[in-house]
C-alpha cells in the first residue's frame, strides 16, 4: 500500500486540530441498552482512538427519547448519559484523538408503538404528516414499517432540544458536534419537498425548507462556536424515502450549503451517492444520483470539506493532495479494523471481514457483555 502522506498529515477543521485527516464517521451499532453508553462502548471508542483516528464522530446520539429501529442507540438528554459519555471522551483524548458528538433526531422514521416513544410521552414528530415508505421494527409484533407521523406545529420546540443536547455534549467533554442532516432524518425531512409539504415559513421554497436546519446550526454555533460545529448532508437522498428532482435538489442544497458555509463551520461533510444507501420504490431507485463533490464543493468557501461514502484511503489522499477536500470520512473500515491508521502507515492490508450478522445487534442475549462484544470490539489489531 502506498504511503498516504496527505491523508496522514495534520489538519485543522475550524479551530479543532487533528493529528491526521482520517475521520471515523458515525456508526450506529445498537449496543447501549437502555440508551446509556456503557463499558463496552467505551472499549470500542478507546480501541479506535488507539487505532489512530484523527477525529471520531460518535454514533448517532439521540437528542431526546425516540422510538427508533435501534432501541439500544445512545442518547444525550440525561445526566446519566452525559456522565457515561464523559468516560468515553476522556478515554479518546488519552490516546490523542478528538471526538465530536453527532446530534440525531429521526423525525418520521420512529414508531409510536416503540417502548421508548411511548415512554417519551410524545408523538412521532415530522415536518408533515407523510409516512416514509419502508422500515422494519423487528422488536415490535409483526415487524411493522414506518407509519404516518404527527406534523409538529412549532418546530422551535425541537430546535430548543438541539440546544440542550449541545450543552450536554459540551459537559460530556466532546471537542465539537456534528448535526446529522442526512439519511432521511428530521433535518433532511425538512429540506426535502417530498417529506415537507408545509405552507408556513418552514416549508415551500428552498429557503423556507432550509430554515429548520440553518436555525439548528445557528443554535449549535451559539453554544459551541461555529468553528466547532460540523454538518453532514446527503443531497442525493434515497435512504428512508427522500429525494427530489435534480432541479429541486440543486436549488435546495445550493442554498443550504451557501448559508451553512457562511456561518464558518468547522466542516461540511458531503455524503455522496452510495448504492447501499439507496432503496427501490415502485421498481425504481429512490435517490437522485449526481456528483455531489463536483457540484457543491465550489460553493464552500469558509468551511472545510469532508467526503463520505465509499471513499478509499487512496482516493481520499489524492483528493486532499489536490486540495479538493480536507479530510476523508470512513465508516466501514473502522467497523472491522480498530487500527486503521497504523495499518495505513505500515502498508498493511485492511482485510478483516465485517460480520454482518452482528452489525446492529448481538446474535443473542442483548445486554450481556460477551454478546455485545461480538462483531464490535473483537476485531483483531494487525500483528
Amino acid at each position: 500500500m502506498a504511503i498516504l502522506s496527505s491523508l496522514l498529515s495534520p489538519v485543522k477543521l475550524g479551530s479543532v486540530s487533528l493529528r491526521n485527516r482520517v475521520v471515523m464517521t458515525a456508526l450506529t451499532r445498537n449496543r447501549s441498552p437502555p440508551n446509556v453508553p456503557n463499558e463496552i462502548n467505551l472499549e470500542f471508542y478507546e480501541q479506535r482512538a488507539r487505532g489512530g483516528a484523527g477525529l471520531i464522530i460518535s454514533e448517532g446520539t439521540l437528542i431526546t427519547q425516540q422510538g427508533t429501529e435501534w432501541p439500544h442507540a445512545p442518547g444525550i438528554w440525561s445526566s446519566e448519559q452525559v456522565a457515561a459519555w464523559k468516560k468515553i471522551t476522556d478515554a479518546v483524548h488519552e490516546h490523542g484523538s478528538k471526538i465530536f458528538c453527532q446530534l440525531w433526531h429521526l423525525g418520521r422514521v420512529s414508531h409510536p408503538d416503540a417502548p421508548e416513544q411511548i415512554a417519551s410521552g410524545n408523538p412521532v414528530y415530522a415536518p408533515s404528516a407523510i409516512a416514509a415508505r419502508g422500515g422494519k421494527f423487528r422488536f415490535l409484533p409483526g415487524a411493522p414499517g414506518y407509519v404516518t407521523p404527527t406534523e409538529i406545529k412549532d418546530p422551535t420546540i425541537i430546535i430548543d432540544q438541539y440546544r440542550q443536547a449541545a450543552i450536554n455534549a459540551k459537559e460530556a467533554g466532546f471537542d465539537g458536534i456534528e448535526l446529522h442532516a442526512a439519511n432521511g432524518y428530521l433535518v433532511h425531512e425538512f429540506l426535502d419537498n417530498t417529506s415537507n409539504l408545509r405552507t408556513d415559513k418552514w416549508g415551500g421554497s428552498a429557503s423556507n425548507r432550509s430554515r429548520f436546519g440553518l436555525e439548528v446550526l445557528k443554535v449549535l454555533a451559539q453554544v459551541w462556536g461555529a468553528d466547532k460545529v460540523g454538518v453532514k448532508i446527503m443531497p442525493a437522498g434515497g435512504y428512508n424515502d427522500v429525494g427530489m428532482t435534480i432541479k429541486d435538489t440543486l436549488e435546495t442544497y445550493s442554498y443550504f450549503i451557501k448559508e451553512a458555509d457562511a456561518l464558518g463551520l468547522a466542516y461540511i461533510c458531503l455524503t455522496r451517492y452510495a448504492a447501499k444507501m439507496d432503496q427501490i420504490i415502485d421498481g425504481k431507485l429512490r435517490a437522485t444520483q449526481h456528483d455531489v463533490l463536483t457540484t457543491y464543493s465550489p460553493l464552500i468557501k469558509r468551511s472545510s470539506i469532508m467526503l463520505n461514502a465509499d471513499v478509499s484511503p487512496q482516493e481520499a489522499d489524492e483528493l486532499i493532495s489536490d486540495n479538493k477536500i480536507a479530510a476523508g470520512g470512513f465508516g466501514w473500515l473502522w467497523i472491522g479494523h480498530p487500527d486503521v491508521v497504523p495499518r495505513l502507515e505500515a502498508g498493511k492490508p485492511l482485510d478483516n471481514q465485517v460480520d454482518f450478522t452482528t452489525l446492529y445487534e448481538p446474535k443473542s442475549g442483548a445486554g450481556e457483555n460477551d454478546n455485545l462484544r461480538k462483531g464490535y470490539t473483537d476485531y483483531p489489531f494487525a500483528k
